[in-house]
């Protein structure tokens, strides 16, 4: 009886080690990559634990000892930082949030499902609207919300997300168009209009955009800071982000520069906390919608 041995052939085991190297490739990019954005996260965090001797130590404390947690609790409480939290949630972030969403849906659907005269055209000059940035407009826009009565309040911070978001309808755009037009052929048949359609056929099947847009704009309102401090004067308006930045400037006015390090890093790592959690939740439904838009140009 003989015995026959499988040689592998030399090429596939010079790919296959090019591979691995690849993979080994890949991963030690990723791994630097990650650690680039770990490292100021968790200098923030554990800066927020120090005490001034430890932040102005060289070389610097990597891990706080002993852990000074009051000072979390401590500087939250030196400001209203619970009516900021408020301010932020309820009156700019959730309204900014619903605004974009179920705008840039309309403005979506309007431009990818429905058939119309001039429909390129008038989308390439959406698009182009996203070329102009903020400090261009920043003036012009702040002049009409002051003869519009709107300053010191959230208006001009809240009526633009209703009128949807360039970025944000050609994400959704190309998305709708992925959904197959059967279906909404066959809620037409049934007699449904095109705000039927859209909100009963296409949006439950667009959940996973529609996350992505809703998490884009949570987050975009939550660290918001420019819009905010142009348009709030009064200190029962401020914002998480203008409240980190008022906090500085009360340290810094009462000379008590020391521990204003620790106190604005102990702020900004619970201001930083809900996002890190909202991502961590929705992470894979966020990547889904990402990995999903644009299947369809």
């Amino acid at each position: 009886m003989s015995v026959f041995t499988y040689a592998e052939p030399q090429s596939r085991r010079k790919k296959t080690a090019f591979q691995r190297f690849q993979e080994f490739v890949k991963y030690a990019i990723l791994l630097i990559l990650g650690t680039s954005y770990l490292v100021p996260f968790y200098w923030m965090s554990s800066s927020a634990l120090k005490n001034d001797a430890q932040v102005y130590t060289a070389p610097p404390v990597w891990v706080p000892i002993p852990t000074h947690w009051n000072n979390l609790w401590d500087a939250w409480k030196l400001y209203n930082f619970n009516l900021y939290l408020f301010n932020t949630l309820f009156k700019y972030a959730i309204p900014v949030t619903v605004g974009t969403v179920l705008s840039s849906a309309i403005v979506a659907y309007g431009f990818g499902r429905i058939r119309w005269r001039m429909r390129g055209l008038l989308f390439a000059v959406c698009l182009s609207t996203m070329m102009v940035p903020f400090q261009v407009t920043m003036v012009p826009l702040f002049i009409i919300f002051k003869h519009f009565g709107w300053i010191n309040t959230y208006w001009p911070l809240i009526v633009p997300a209703f009128f949807g978001n360039p970025y944000f309808i050609f994400m959704l755009r190309q998305f709708f168009r992925s959904i197959p037009e059967e279906l909404s052929d066959a809620a037409r048949i049934d007699g449904a209009s095109e705000l039927d359609i859209l909100f009963r056929v296409i949006m439950p099947l667009a959940r996973p955009a529609l996350t992505v847009v809703g998490l884009f704009a949570f987050m975009g309102a939550w660290n918001d800071f420019l819009g905010p401090y142009i348009y709030l004067n009064k200190p029962e308006q401020y914002t998480l982000a203008v409240g980190v930045e008022a906090l500085r400037r009360t340290m810094n006015a009462i000379g008590n520069k020391q521990l204003a390090y620790p106190y604005l890093m102990a702020v900004s790592t619970i201001v930083t906390l809900p996002i890190l959690i909202a991502f961590f939740f929705a992470q894979r439904t966020f990547i889904e919608g990402i990995a999903l838009t644009g299947l369809k140009g």
